[in-house]
């Protein structure tokens, strides 16, 4: 009876330190963000303060653009052109203010 009481006690223990290092990990979206894509009219590169881009992966099987404006957030289509030179740009730009 004894060795139950401690096998417990220790199954105890080893499962609460088990879960108390998942807590304050953040979730991971198992969804697209990006239900809807805007493919025209193009966004004027300047109009954009950020871009987001969030590569396909389990949670999504399609790579996802997220530009950030001072009115809202809008996904874009990658597949269109002007999102992938607007891609570019906005990584260009970005390596010039880093330098």
């Amino acid at each position: 009876m004894m060795k139950f009481t401690v096998t417990a006690f220790v199954f105890l223990i080893c499962t609460a330190a088990l879960l108390s290092t998942t807590e304050g990990k953040p979730r991971i979206s198992m969804r697209c963000q990006c239900i809807q894509t805007r493919s025209n009219p193009p966004i004027p590169s300047g109009r954009i303060l950020s871009l987001k881009v969030i590569p396909a992966g389990p949670q999504c099987k399609n790579d996802q653009i997220i530009a950030t404006m001072k009115r809202g957030m809008e996904c874009l289509n990658p597949s269109v052109d002007w999102v992938i030179s607007l891609k570019e740009e906005i990584n260009r730009r970005n390596v010039t203010k880093s330098n």
